[in-house]
């Protein structure tokens, strides 16, 4: 049975990043899987301190929070999503903490010319990657993209990264909205009301990319 474990990194709760990852677990509930759903804003969580500790211990130095328990979940896993706005282009802050200390999960050598990482086991999972953005913009999500790339290849050639990335969502639910009530809106965001019937459909096509994705991955071997 595969275990898919998410992290929501919207303090909207009822926004277009948290409607993006329903849609996807809607997916994945129609396969064999256990979820485990890890608010990055509830938990106990410090800082990396970049005190390299994890070199020698391979392990992450601070025993003091939540992250041992959240490392044997991110272990333990499958299938690991990260949801998130778009935020100054990049995640928000408290999904960053997270990453962050994903650095304990490899050894890191210095060189000449840069840095050597080797993970302490080589993973075989599914990242998935749901991002939302108030931009019209796809490239505003580029670095984030470019990060997690090199998370995936770093932690293991078998690995997947999956990207789906909604723009022009300013607003809460946004990306559920009707043409009409998009219409209505646009006014108020000084954007032109003739995209609301393609921003509707386009919307819908996210929704229906996530739940696919969800399901698509829940049943494959």
């Amino acid at each position: 049975m595969k275990k898919v474990l998410t992290f929501n990194g919207s303090p909207r709760k009822t926004g277009n990043t948290t409607a993006l990852l329903k849609q996807f677990l809607r997916g994945v509930e129609e396969g064999s899987v256990i979820i485990k759903e890890i608010d990055p804003y509830e938990i106990n969580l410090q800082y990396c301190r970049g005190c390299l500790r994890c070199n020698l211990l391979k392990r992450c130095s601070v025993q003091t929070d939540d992250w041992t328990g959240i490392s044997r979940e991110i272990l333990e896993s499958d299938i690991l999503v990260f949801a998130t706005p778009v935020y100054f282009r990049h995640v928000t802050a408290p999904l960053k903490k997270i990453i962050d200390r994903f650095r304990s999960f490899v050894h890191v050598q210095i060189t000449e010319t840069g840095l050597i990482h080797t993970p302490w086991e080589k993973w075989n999972k599914d990242f998935v990657l749901l991002l939302t953005m108030g931009s019209s913009d796809k490239s505003e999500a580029d670095g984030i993209i470019d990060l997690f790339r090199f998370m995936t290849g770093m932690l293991g050639d078998n690995n997947h990264l999956h990207v789906i990335t909604a723009t022009r969502l300013a607003v809460t639910r946004q990306v559920e909205r009707t043409r009409e009530e998009l219409q209505k809106l646009y006014p108020r965001l000084m954007l032109p009301e003739e995209l609301a019937e393609k921003d509707a459909e386009q919307n819908r096509i996210w929704l229906e990319a996530c739940y696919r994705l969800g399901k698509e991955l829940a049943k494959r071997s």
